[in-house]
């Protein structure tokens, strides 16, 4: 039996990635910048610039309510790495951590975005919160790519 077959599973994590196109301090940007990321992603919008050390907060129509976001690294144009609530976490400190990493591409005229993000529980309810961060995420991707790329605002009525 090999060692990985042996080995418990003690949390859960993710990574999604694409390539949006467009140079690396845009994509950041609009990643960064509260204005820019309320008109694709935070449907509910977004207050406050992801600096290192600041308590942003998120809203979305899709989850009710105000989150707070706390910024733990950013570090333009290469990573931000945040911190939000979550009851599944698995060290249960009520928190995971999501990490975005801006990789130019193609000589920069693209950019290669992964965003990853840990650690929740091994139990059925922190697989069931990770698949629906993994989801949003996925979806956030999707909506950089086409506000960036084409200035459409996929999220736009989705929610309500």
């Amino acid at each position: 039996m090999s060692d990985e077959a042996t080995q418990a599973l003690t949390e859960l994590s993710f990574a999604v990635s694409g390539r949006i196109g467009r140079p690396v301090q845009q994509v950041y940007e609009a990643v960064a910048d509260p204005a820019q990321l309320s008109r694709y992603f935070t449907t509910g919008g977004a207050r406050g610039r992801l600096v290192a050390g600041e308590t942003v907060t998120w809203a979305f129509h899709d989850f009710p309510g105000d989150v707070p976001v706390h910024v733990v690294e950013a570090d333009a144009p290469h990573r931000i790495v945040v911190r939000w609530g979550s009851e599944e976490a698995a060290d249960g400190s009520g928190y995971t951590v999501t990490t975005f990493e801006f990789e130019p591409v193609d000589g920069g005229t693209r950019t290669l975005l992964t965003i990853s993000e840990s650690s929740w529980r091994a139990t059925p309810s922190g697989a069931t919160s990770a698949f629906g961060n993994c989801e949003g995420w996925t979806s956030m991707l999707n909506a950089l790519k086409a506000w960036l790329e084409h200035g459409v605002v996929l999220r736009e009525g989705f929610y309500r």
